[in-house]
């Protein structure tokens, strides 16, 4: 329960503020500087040994209520412990969240949990929130997928927004690939044993686990020769020197040898360009290129880098070495005139940034409350409305006109009964 709660904010409970990602959900109350807590989006199932992803695009709704009702109780009664009846809530949303989700989501906090009100925040939106500015280029590197959003007085620029599947669940998948074909593993009676015939494959948690301990993100100079000696398409590249090996222990009696030629080269398939010359140092350049030109100036000296992919070490360092290197190829050096680019500092890690910033909007009571979508507005119209849809009927044409208008923007300190 948060502290000194009822205190200055005309006695109503404080919102509870949950950024519902793909890997981890954040979740907490609204006004405090970080979450209560960071659990995986994920749910245990009787009868199933992996735990089930929360987060799912491609299931029927179904079962994705079910996953969502059973995952939000759990958030509020083991970890929040407060009653979902007594305060708003403040969801932080990508803004390429599927509708089908949403609205699934939403009909779990209202007819499930019986919530006051939601609102809808988009995570970009939100970071800038936590530093002030109205203007910058966010880029958020989750777990699925990087996405570059541009964002002008507080305006997103939807038309100009990049995205790549390049994130944690990519990086996992190439270096559970790498280690089960280059790494070995010490067992109770033999060493120097290939992981590939001791194992078919490493739990996820385990992944991360070796990734966040041992792996890490080159310099541009390094990078290059590292992405040069794996293509190796003259045969004259060399492989700088690797890193020490690491001895990783997988349980009690094994331990996996971490070969540092993977550990230096595993982060590199985030800045090496594709066939259509992509990679996620492109998508800001790229996303600075669809802006309106008076706005690219101001946009370049605005970056925001935010997502837990963003915390691996050396992250920040190299793609702002990358960003800088291309900005003088003459794709972008024709056409963007500025080639001075800033950084800002989050007061925040970069996984939680978009958290604290639904947590200092949920704090603003009187605009909380306006912006909301309220229960009884739910109730009569059984959705909610969707802000990236132009094709959505209007509000005339799903309640009765003789009749008051279902309360969408009910207030915070509405004196109704």
């Amino acid at each position: 329960m948060p502290m000194f709660e009822g205190l200055g904010t005309g006695g109503e409970k404080t919102a509870v503020v949950i950024d519902l990602g793909a890997a981890y959900t954040k979740c907490g109350f609204a006004g405090e500087s970080g979450p209560r807590c960071i659990i995986p989006s994920e749910i245990k199932k009787p009868g199933i040994t992996q735990a089930v992803k929360v987060v799912q695009y491609n299931i029927n709704t179904e079962e994705l209520y079910g996953y969502l009702k059973e995952f939000i109780h759990m958030l509020y009664f083991r970890h929040l412990l407060v009653n979902p009846r007594d305060r708003r809530v403040v969801v932080i949303e990508s803004i390429l969240c599927p509708s089908h989700f949403r609205e699934t989501l939403t009909k779990v906090f209202f007819k499930h949990f019986e919530v006051p009100s939601v609102l809808f925040a988009p995570c970009h939106l939100m970071s800038l929130l936590t530093l002030g500015i109205n203007s910058a280029v966010v880029l958020d590197c989750g777990y699925t997928e990087a996405l570059a959003l541009p964002i002008y007085e507080g305006i997103m620029i939807l038309n100009a927004w990049e995205a790549l599947p390049l994130g944690g669940k990519a990086i996992h998948k190439e270096l559970q690939a790498r280690l089960l074909e280059e790494c070995t593993v010490d067992t109770g009676t033999n060493t120097g044993e290939g992981l590939a015939s001791v194992m078919s494959s490493l739990p996820e948690e385990t992944i991360e686990d070796i990734k966040v301990r041992t792996c890490f993100v080159s310099d541009l100079q390094r990078g290059e020769k590292i992405q040069a000696a794996k293509f190796n398409i003259d045969g004259k590249a060399e492989r700088p020197q690797s890193p020490p090996d690491v001895a990783y222990p997988l349980d009690g009696e094994r331990i996996l040898h971490v070969k540092g030629s993977v550990r230096d080269s595993v982060i590199e398939m985030l800045f090496e360009q594709d066939n259509e010359e992509k990679s996620i140092a492109t998508l800001i350049l790229d996303s600075l290129l669809q802006c309106p030109i008076d706005t690219r100036k101001h946009l370049a000296e605005n970056l925001v880098i935010i997502g837990g992919t963003a915390m691996l070490p050396g992250f920040l360092h190299r793609i702002m070495a990358e960003i800088r290197c291309l900005v003088e190829k003459p794709k972008y050096k024709e056409v963007l005139a500025t080639k001075t680019f800033k950084v800002h500092t989050p007061p925040a890690k970069p996984n939680s940034v978009a958290w604290l910033g639904g947590a200092i909007f949920g704090a603003l009571q009187d605009i909380l409350g306006s912006r909301s979508v309220s229960k009884e507005y739910y109730s009569q119209t059984g959705r909610i409305p969707d802000w990236c849809c132009l094709n959505n009927p209007p509000l005339e044409m799903m309640y009765e006109t003789s009749k008051a208008p279902p309360p969408l923007m009910k207030r915070a300190y509405s004196t109704e009964k």
